[in-house]
């Protein structure tokens, strides 16, 4: 029989629909493998589309593989279409059709993303023109972008992508590391964060600002977001010890002790001469 199958015959039997493993429900297992077929069958059996593995939901899944017909299949199956901002993760893939069917189910246009953009922006960098017009009606005008047209946005963001090439912006982007440093020593966490969010929208790659980041975020208790901005650090970063402490630090924030432990006991391997590092993971230790 086909794995279809099976997944009927097993929710037949009783099977929990919304069983948690490591990688999360099997909606996630789904989304991740892009199984449509099953997904469709697990949401008619009223799988929780908005349960995860704790730091992930399937929507985001499915966004970040781009298996669009399982991204359709959540929306219709009543996922949270404002949950961790899919409708810039659709637009910075120029996934078209996901930005169409988010918008449609009531997808916020005006948030921006971890790195101060907004999906209009992302949509007139990474994707179509159609994607940019999909989103113009519904997302309020940008008091930087001079002309308001679809038009003006795309120019406007090529010009910001050539200006970022400029000389003079890396002394800007210096000062404003610097501003995000002194905010960080007077403990002001939100207008640090500001700073390195406006310094990260020049290089996105930089991974000690994506570490400055998490842990003003952590302090905020924006554990989430502080997860994320670590996981991407990790990224750019494999063998960096703090980028894998910072992971490991808001997992423990968010309760999620297991996977903590993994990344401190990854952080410890990299340094493990650190006290700070070796003093959590005992602590993830003895709460997993």
């Amino acid at each position: 029989p086909g794995r279809s199958e099976i997944v009927k015959f097993l929710l037949s039997k009783g099977a929990d629909v919304d069983a948690l493993s490591d990688a999360g429900t099997p909606l996630t297992l789904a989304s991740l493998r892009g199984h449509a077929s099953i997904l469709k069958i697990l949401l008619q059996h009223n799988a929780d589309p908005n349960k995860g593995n704790g730091v992930f939901v399937p929507l985001d899944v499915a966004l970040n593989k781009s298996f669009v017909s399982c991204v359709k299949l959540l929306v219709q199956g009543g996922t949270n279409v404002n949950g961790d901002n899919p409708l810039a993760k659709a637009a910075e893939k120029g996934l078209t059709e996901a930005i169409k069917c988010l918008v449609e189910a009531g997808a916020n246009p005006n948030v921006i993303d971890r790195f101060g953009r907004l999906p209009i922006e992302l949509a007139a960098e990474y994707g179509t023109r159609e994607d940019v017009e999909i989103l113009f009606p519904f997302t309020s005008p940008i008091s930087t972008v001079a002309n308001w047209t679809v038009d003006g946005i795309i120019k406007h963001v090529e010009m910001e992508i050539k200006q970022l090439e400029d000389g003079s912006f890396v002394k800007k982007m210096s000062d404003l590391k610097q501003q995000g440093d002194e905010a960080f020593k007077k403990q002001d966490y939100q207008n640090a964060s500001v700073f390195y969010t406006q310094a990260l929208k020049m290089d996105n790659f930089d991974a000690k600002l994506l570490s400055n980041r998490s842990l003003c975020l952590l302090r905020m208790g924006e554990g989430r977001r502080a997860y994320e901005d670590a996981a991407e650090c990790t990224k750019l970063r494999p063998k960096w010890a703090k980028a894998h402490y910072r992971k490991g630090a808001a997992l423990m924030f968010m309760k999620e002790y297991d996977a903590a432990y993994s990344s401190l006991s990854r952080a410890l391997e990299l340094d493990p001469e650190s006290e700070e590092i070796e003093k959590l993971f005992w602590e993830a230790m003895e709460l997993k």
